[in-house]
């Protein structure tokens, strides 16, 4: 798919924003439709089918978390990428629990929310199963022989912090939440805190600073980012 072929629905009840986005956007190739609150967006999706939606949280007629509930209780399966407020949090992850593929927080930059509509969208478009070898910088991991090196060195990881980045792997560039690490290495019986240990040993073994950290990236209040490789 390549961006000519590719329609982004913005749901953001500001004019300026969504002129920003349209204007941003449309440079990039993509055919840009736009709506104000969740009525417009609901009929525009039926209408105009688009392959992704930049979705705002506060909208006037419905609370966009109740707008992305509704169209993945109805199975809409395309990708949304979520905007909002750098203090909304708590915000921002009840919107990933609910099936949002990403976020951006306001005020953003738009090379970084092209980015996050790329990765959204290839993620989408990815068929079923995974890429043997994930490579990003010199981190490499091997999904079926089990075998991390950095730089060609092996890297002997527990089974524990190697769950966590085989995880991040096969979701590269995209957030996932404390909860949804914790449910998929512990089945959720464990507190945060644990994964803060864990992801801080597993960087002392992979990263060159591991208190600046270049591949497991800390998204603040939300959970971790794999950097994707290229």
């Amino acid at each position: 798919m390549t961006n000519t072929a590719v329609r982004v629905l913005i749901v953001d009840d500001e004019p300026p924003i969504r002129k920003l986005l349209r204007v941003g956007l449309s440079t990039q190739g993509y055919a840009v439709s736009e709506a104000m609150n969740a009525k417009v967006a609901i009929d525009l999706v039926k209408s105009e089918k688009p392959d992704l939606i930049i979705l705002d949280l506060g909208l006037p007629d419905m609370p966009g978390h109740d707008l992305l509930a509704r169209w993945r209780g109805e199975g809409l399966d395309l990708p949304i990428v979520i905007l909002s407020s750098r203090t909304d949090e708590a915000g921002i992850v009840k919107a990933l629990e609910l099936g949002a593929d990403d976020y951006v927080a306001k005020p953003f930059g738009m090379n970084e929310l092209v980015a996050r509509i790329r990765v959204a969208l290839r993620h989408r478009m990815q068929t079923q199963g995974e890429k043997p070898v994930f490579q990003t910088g010199e981190l490499s991991v091997d999904l079926v022989k089990r075998i991390v090196k950095v730089a060609d060195k092996e890297i002997k990881l527990s089974p524990k912090e190697y769950d966590i980045l085989r995880i991040l792997v096969q979701h590269a560039g995209k957030v996932l939440t404390h909860r949804f690490l914790l449910e998929h290495v512990w089945d959720g019986l464990t507190d945060v805190q644990y994964l803060r240990v864990y992801v801080r040993q597993l960087r002392q073994k992979i990263e060159k600073a591991p208190d600046q950290p270049q591949y497991i990236l800390t998204e603040t209040g939300v959970g971790y980012r794999l950097h994707e490789g290229q």
